[in-house]
C-alpha cells in the first residue's frame, strides 16, 4: 500500500472514530445535563472525599520513610552501631530495591482488588512493621524490616497517581496532584517536629527515644489506614458503589466528562503482553527519567537535611526543627505552579522554571559559606524540587491515553523515581562533610538534564500537534487529541 493510500485510510478511520465519539458525547450530554453550580458541587465532593484521605496516607508513608534519618540523629546510630562501614547507607538504600521491583504489579493489583482495600490494606501492614522497627535489637533486623516496607509501600504511590489520574480531566489534574503531594510533603515539615517530640519520651517504659519515634508513628499509620478503609473511593465507573459518596447520576456525569476529555474511563481488557509492550514506548521512559531526576534532589535532602544543617553549625535539636520551614515555603510555589499550568494548559515552562530555581538553591548550599545564605539555598532547593514533582506527574498524565498505557506509565514513572531515591540516598556522603560537593554536583546534573528532556519532549509534542491540525496524523490513536506542552 502506498504512503498516500495508507494515510487516506488512517484519516478515514479517524473520521469514523471522531463521528462515533461525537455521537457518544452528544448522547451522554442528552442523558446527563448539570448546571455549572451542580458541576462544581460534584467536583467538590470528589475533592473533599478523595484528596485528603489519599494525601494523608501519602503523608504517613513519607513520614515513615523519613523517620529513619531522624531516628538516626536521635541515637539509633549509636545503639545499632550504624556508623560502622556503610550500614546506614545500605539500610537507607535497600528500601528502594523491592520498592522499584513491585511498582509494576501494583497498578494491576489495584484494578483487581480495588483502591479502598488495596491502599488501606498495605498501609495497615506497613504501620505494624513500623511499630516493629521500634523493637529491633540489631541492624540486621532493621535491614529486613526496611525490605518489607519497600514491598508494601511500592503499591501506594503508583496506585494513587493512577487513581487520581482516572478521576480528573487533563487540565484539572495538576492542582489535584499538587494538593495530594502537598499534604504528603507536610510530613517533611511535621516529621522533624513529631520525631523531636517523640524522642523526648526517652526512658518512658525503659524504651529509648529513637524507638518511640518508630512506635508512635507506626500507631499513627495504623489509625490512618483505618480511616482509609472507610473513606477511599473506587474508580469512576464504580463510584456509585462507594459508601456515602456520589449518586448514580453524579457518577455517570463524571464518567461522561472524562470520556469527553480523553475517552478512556472504561478499563481495557487486561492483556499481559499488551501491558508489557507499552514499556517499549521511549516517551514513557523519558517521563520516567524526568521523575528519576526530580526525585533525586528531594530524597537526598530528606535523608541528609539534618546532617546538612548540622554542617552549618546547628545542634541536633535545632537541626530537627529547622527542617520544617523550607517545606512550608514550598507549598506556595507548588500551588502557584499548578494554578498556572492548569489555567494556561502548559506543563513544560513551569518545570523548567522550578529546575532553574533548584539549581540556584543548590549552588548557594554548596558554594557559599555564610550560614544564612546556605539556609536560604535550602529554601530554594526544597521549593523548586518539590514543586516539580506534581508538575511532572501532570505532564505525563496529560499526554497518555488508555487505561493499560496509564497503568504502565504510572508504574514506570514511580519506578524510575524509586531509582532516583536510591541515587538520592547515596549522593550525600558523610565523608564529604561539610559542603557535600559531590552530592551538590549530582543534583545539579539531574536538574540540568530535566531541562533538556522537557525541551526535547515539548518540541516533539509541538511538531506532532501541528501535523494533527493539518490532518496528517492521529495522536495516541484518539481522534482530536493533542499533546500538552
Amino acid at each position: 500500500m502506498s504512503h498516500d493510500a495508507k494515510l487516506t485510510k488512517e484519516l478515514e478511520v479517524a473520521h469514523i472514530e471522531s463521528s462515533q465519539l461525537e455521537k457518544t458525547i452528544l448522547e451522554d450530554r442528552e442523558l446527563i445535563v448539570v448546571s455549572p453550580e451542580e458541576a462544581k458541587k460534584i467536583i467538590w465532593k470528589i475533592d473533599r472525599r478523595l484528596l485528603p484521605v489519599v494525601g494523608l496516607v501519602y503523608c504517613i508513608s513519607l513520614l515513615d520513610r523519613g523517620n529513619f534519618a531522624l531516628a538516626n540523629s536521635a541515637g539509633m546510630k549509636k545503639d545499632l552501631e550504624l556508623s560502622v562501614g556503610n550500614r546506614y547507607s545500605l539500610i537507607a538504600l535497600i528500601f528502594f530495591v523491592p520498592y522499584i521491583i513491585f511498582e509494576f504489579p501494583s497498578t494491576i493489583l489495584i484494578r483487581i482488588v480495588g483502591p479502598r482495600l488495596f491502599i488501606s490494606g498495605i498501609c495497615m501492614t506497613w504501620g505494624i512493621l513500623m511499630i516493629g522497627s521500634g523493637f529491633v535489637n540489631n541492624w540486621h533486623e532493621l535491614f529486613g524490616i526496611r525490605i518489607l516496607l519497600g514491598v508494601l509501600e511500592a503499591g501506594f504511590f503508583p496506585g494513587s497517581v493512577y487513581l487520581l489520574s482516572t478521576w480528573y480531566s487533563r487540565y484539572d489534574v495538576h492542582k489535584r496532584f499538587s494538593f495530594f503531594y502537598l499534604i504528603g510533603s507536610m510530613s517533611s515539615a511535621l516529621g522533624g517536629i513529631l520525631s523531636y517530640a517523640f524522642s523526648r519520651m526517652d526512658g518512658v517504659a525503659g524504651i529509648a527515644g529513637w524507638r518511640w519515634i518508630f512506635i508512635m508513628e507506626g500507631i499513627i499509620t495504623c489509625l490512618i489506614a483505618t480511616q482509609g478503609f472507610l473513606l477511599i473511593v473506587e474508580f469512576p465507573e464504580k463510584a456509585a458503589q462507594s459508601w456515602n459518596f456520589l449518586s448514580e447520576r453524579e457518577a455517570s456525569w463524571v464518567v461522561q466528562q472524562i470520556n469527553n476529555d480523553r475517552n478512556d474511563v472504561t478499563p481495557d481488557k487486561f492483556n499481559l503482553g499488551r501491558y508489557c509492550r507499552e514499556a517499549l514506548d521511549v516517551r514513557l521512559w523519558l517521563f520516567g527519567m524526568l521523575f528519576f531526576c526530580v526525585l533525586t534532589t528531594p530524597y537526598a535532602v530528606a535523608f541528609f537535611l539534618p546532617a546538612i544543617l548540622g554542617s552549618m553549625g546547628f545542634n541536633s535539636a535545632e537541626s530537627q526543627y529547622l527542617t520544617a520551614p523550607p517545606y512550608f515555603a514550598a507549598a506556595f510555589l507548588m500551588l502557584g505552579t499548578a494554578w498556572f499550568g492548569d489555567k494556561y494548559k502548559v506543563r513544560g515552562p513551569g518545570i523548567i522554571a522550578c529546575s532553574i530555581l533548584t539549581i540556584i538553591g543548590l549552588a548557594l548550599i554548596g558554594f557559599t559559606k555564610t550560614t544564612g545564605v546556605r539556609y536560604f539555598g535550602v529554601f530554594l532547593t526544597v521549593s523548586g524540587a518539590n514543586s516539580n514533582i506534581p508538575a511532572i506527574m501532570a505532564y505525563q498524565a496529560n499526554n497518555i491515553v488508555g487505561q493499560t498505557r496509564r497503568a504502565m506509565g504510572s508504574a514506570l514513572l514511580v519506578g524510575m523515581g524509586g531509582v532516583g531515591g536510591i541515587a538520592g540516598s547515596l549522593v550525600f556522603r558523610s565523608q564529604d562533610y561539610p559542603l557535600y560537593r559531590p552530592g551538590i554536583y549530582a543534583c545539579l546534573a539531574c536538574n540540568g538534564l530535566m531541562i533538556l528532556i522537557v525541551i526535547g519532549l515539548s518540541t516533539f509534542f509541538s511538531n506532532q500537534n501541528k501535523k494533527q491540525r493539518r490532518g496528517e496524523i492521529i495522536i495516541e490513536k484518539t481522534a482530536g487529541f493533542q499533546y500538552t506542552l
